[in-house]
């Protein structure tokens, strides 16, 4: 009973301390296309990605219910980085639901020309300046902003005397006077929510609780309230504060969450609620890696089979540049290439139902094959050619085309293709996890490559299929499964038969060694489909943007290159960073696994028509 009144009487004096205001409220879900369009459009990095941002402590005044409860002492506040624009998840500051819409664009406005050099103050109004200037049309609603805010702030005589000046320097930027030169913090004045706190990139970055994308999770399991919260971090080194041959009392065992939160990939990848509560508490995480040296050596170690156990190599191996994003530069020879392939083993013999699968594929790439095509826009043929002669009309009405034998007809012919495919299959750890109930990942991906290879191996175009992972840019590894030279036969069966997940994705450093495979190939269209279930990542710097960065730049490189890049993926997740890597229409997202053998197909047959 006790406790019962406890959580009766938290609940209630919460609730009138803090009012939800449901019915006011805007969600970041609801505005994550706007946001980003008006970002991008106004010059924002096609990199930076716009997530919710955890809260985080900030000064001002509080009303003595909010003091009975505890509450108001933390608030999501908008915050920017090289890597990301962290806004609050759900806005009902103000008591119009359309100035809290209005007031997520105006963030995005402000984000995309935000220039920080460390003074709080002077970067927001020389953004607002700025951000007014190349979006005019969001003036009046700035203003309205500006008024429904200001007068929100605490009035000056209800502050304590060190206070005043803070929040006089606040106010009076706001209303875009002059003030006096003063340092502040965001963390010394009741949040402005018409401002953005740019944080540094090189002592910060995203933190997230969620489980890492190579583990072996079920996917299936649903992910944590706040897995895509954004928080802030630090490096530090840990040091024991008492010689460990002293025996210490017991209170000095005892680490505040404010202080440490021990977090090392290598060791501990099991989801602790625990600490995800303490993290809501926190402003700023502090990592240190774990002192058990000799385990994290070990399981490094096992990461790498022995030469005895693993594939073997073909050829000494090559190197590759790769993307610094942060220097701006390409970086020669920075990765290192091993291409591999399994050893001889049991032949793979696909189950009945995807033999059959294999061979209706096959029939129909054979018709699309040797059909006739549509030659249009001909000064003769077998048929009109509606748009061109809807072109042709139109041009002549303008008085710009006088020709005699407009070319309006379309003509059915056949034609000699020239055309090569190279697969590259993704094939890291994060594979592992199951599909569905009863399939892997990588279970998936292998009936894919089999039918699709059967398939292809019957229009007689030249294609070759690689799978790819990585252990840091030392440890590239191209598997081969297929080579343009190659036959469809038993050999590429066994080899489909026997892949096996491992490692992780670096995929900028495999779509450079596709394009120079492809490259040296002399037909006329050549097609680099990539097939991935998730983002590009390694253990070293290769997460995040840095991992992005080189991948889209090796891309662009193999669009340079006369290349048709394209992306199937199966994460849910692709639309957050798969338009940046390969365009808006680069790239197809399969809902259901069992499914990827069909939009595999289809995007082979759009992009060879």
């Amino acid at each position: 009973m006790e406790e019962w009144i406890g959580q009766w009487w938290h609940r209630a004096i919460t609730h009138l301390a803090e009012p939800q205001r449901k019915h006011l409220q805007v969600t970041l879900k609801d505005m994550q296309r706007s946001i980003s369009l008006l970002y991008r459009a106004g010059g924002g990095d096609a990199a930076v990605r716009v997530t919710p941002v955890a809260a985080s402590r900030h000064g001002g005044p509080r009303h003595w219910l909010q003091k009975v409860a505890g509450s108001g002492l933390r608030s999501a506040m908008p915050e920017l980085d090289a890597q990301t624009l962290a806004l609050p998840p759900a806005i009902s500051v103000f008591d119009f639901v359309e100035l809290n819409r209005d007031l997520y664009l105006w963030l995005a406005a402000l984000a995309a020309v935000f220039e920080p050099t460390g003074d709080w103050i002077a970067d927001n109004r020389a953004a607002t300046a700025r951000a007014l200037q190349r979006f005019a049309g969001l003036r009046e609603r700035h203003h309205r902003l500006t008024a429904a805010h200001l007068a929100q702030r605490p009035s000056l005589s209800s502050l304590r005397a060190k206070d005043v000046p803070w929040e006089a320097a606040v106010q009076a930027a706001l209303r875009g006077e002059e003030h006096t030169a003063l340092f502040v913090t965001p963390r010394e004045v009741a949040p402005v929510w018409l401002w953005l706190n740019a944080c540094d990139s090189g002592n910060t970055e995203a933190a997230t609780p969620h489980t890492p994308s190579n583990g072996s999770a079920n996917p299936e399991a649903p992910p944590s309230p706040l897995d895509d919260h954004r928080r802030r971090t630090r490096n530090v080194k840990h040091q024991p504060s008492r010689n460990s041959m002293l025996l210490a009392a017991k209170t000095d065992s005892l680490t505040s969450w404010s202080e440490l939160v021990r977090l090392d990939r290598g060791s501990d990848d099991a989801p602790d609620d625990n600490a995800s509560a303490a993290a809501n508490d926190m402003d700023t995480l502090s990592l240190a890696r774990s002192e058990q040296t000799t385990a994290s050596r070990v399981r490094f170690d096992l990461d790498l089979p022995s030469a005895s156990a693993d594939d073997l190599p073909l050829g000494p191996g090559t190197k590759t540049p790769e993307w610094d994003w942060r220097r701006n530069e390409l970086r020669p020879d920075h990765c290192a290439l091993q291409c591999v392939v399994a050893r001889t083993g049991e032949p793979y013999r696909p189950p009945a139902h995807l033999q059959a699968t294999a061979r209706r594929v096959r029939r129909r790439l054979e018709i699309l094959q040797s059909a006739p095509r549509w030659h249009k826009a001909q000064v003769s043929g077998d048929e009109i050619d509606i748009d061109a002669w809807v072109r042709f009309q139109s041009e002549a009405c303008g008085g710009t085309h006088h020709s005699e034998t407009p070319p309006v007809y379309a003509h059915r012919q056949r034609t000699e293709r020239s055309l090569a495919t190279l697969l590259l299959a993704d094939l890291s750890l994060s594979t592992d996890a199951y599909a569905t109930s009863n399939a892997r990942v990588i279970d998936v991906i292998r009936e894919a490559l089999y039918v699709f290879g059967s398939a292809l191996s019957g229009t007689g175009d030249a294609f070759e299929i690689l799978g790819f992972s990585s252990v840091r840019r030392q440890h590239v590894r191209i598997q081969h499964i297929k080579g343009f030279s190659e036959p469809w036969g038993d050999a590429v069966h066994t080899r489909i038969g026997a892949l096996k997940p491992g490692f992780y994705t670096r995929m900028g450093a495999a779509i450079r060694d596709a394009t120079q495979r492809l490259s040296a190939r002399p037909e006329r269209q050549r097609l680099l489909l990539v097939l991935t279930d998730g983002k590009p990542n390694d253990i070293d710097v290769y997460e995040g943007r840095y991992g992005l960065e080189d991948t889209r730049h090796a891309i662009h490189e193999a669009r340079a290159a006369g290349l048709i890049p394209f992306c199937v993926t199966i994460d849910h997740e692709a639309h957050q960073y798969l338009p940046l890597l390969f365009g808006a229409q680069g790239y197809a997202l399969v809902h259901r696994p069992q499914d990827l053998v069909k939009h595999l197909t289809q995007a082979w047959t759009t992009l060879t028509r």
